[in-house]
């Protein structure tokens, strides 16, 4: 019995450690051990209106004549006075640009006649950036003052987007993340740590431009231009996916 008893205890003693930990880990292991967490995901978007501080206009000078060369020089005398007129206001070279430079044939057209050229067709097209928007309706009044008889477009814009863009992100942040607490507490659970978050839409859009009226020099303007920039938008748009605890 004695030398039983002591080759029992030497087996017990040189069985194999990992057998006893498997044995003694399935009475710790909890309900669904080894299987993935449940998670919630949720999207949000925020949006900020901000005053925009800076502008473009786009003015055009177009001239009409027998010959293209005519046409030409008439063009380039009036671009030069508007480019004067321009730097009068304190707008250096470097924000003017030229945007579009075309001449083109103009036709007559006659039932049962071919074409007829009658002349040609110059526009000069010049791009202003402005940084102060009180500018705006002084250069609409001095270019077509010198000799712009086009204004194509004008577009607002933000020179610095990082403060609003950062608060429209908190706010589709917190958006998505009180979504997710709802969905969670209506699950009978709660909301667990954060597993992943994916930012889209994240930026300002530049604003389309607005059309100005295509208006010629003869038709006339108002003494001094008013002008409205209103507001942008810049926007962000979040996804995330949270940990969801079930009810214990």
């Amino acid at each position: 019995p004695a030398a039983s008893i002591a080759a029992a205890a030497l087996l017990l003693a040189t069985a194999p450690a990992t057998g006893l930990a498997q044995i003694d880990s399935t009475h710790l292991r909890p309900p669904g051990w080894g299987r993935a967490l449940p998670t919630i995901s949720a999207s949000g978007s925020g949006e900020v209106k901000v005053a925009p501080d800076r502008a473009t206009v786009r003015i055009a000078v177009q001239t009409e004549q027998p010959t293209a060369t005519a046409a030409a020089a008439e063009n380039a005398t009036r671009t030069t006075a508007v480019m004067n007129a321009l730097h009068r206001l304190g707008i250096p070279d470097n924000r003017l640009s030229t945007a579009e430079f075309e001449v083109a044939p103009r036709y007559r057209y006659g039932q049962g006649q071919p074409p007829q050229l009658v002349g040609y067709t110059v526009t000069n097209s010049v791009v202003a950036e402005l940084h102060d928007l009180r500018q705006v309706g002084q250069v609409l009044d001095a270019a077509m003052g010198a000799g712009a008889n086009l204004v194509s477009s004008l577009s607002f814009y933000l020179s610095n987007s990082d403060q609003p863009r950062r608060q429209a992100l908190t706010e589709a942040v917190a958006r998505a993340r009180g979504d997710a607490e709802s969905a969670a507490r209506a699950a009978g659970g709660a909301l667990g740590p954060l597993v992943s978050m994916h930012v889209s839409g994240y930026g300002t859009p530049a604003p389309p431009p607005r059309p100005m009226m295509l208006a010629r020099a003869e038709a006339g303007m108002a003494a001094t231009t008013p002008i409205t920039p209103g507001q942008s938008t810049v926007s962000a748009h979040v996804t995330a996916t949270w940990q969801f605890l079930p009810p214990r």
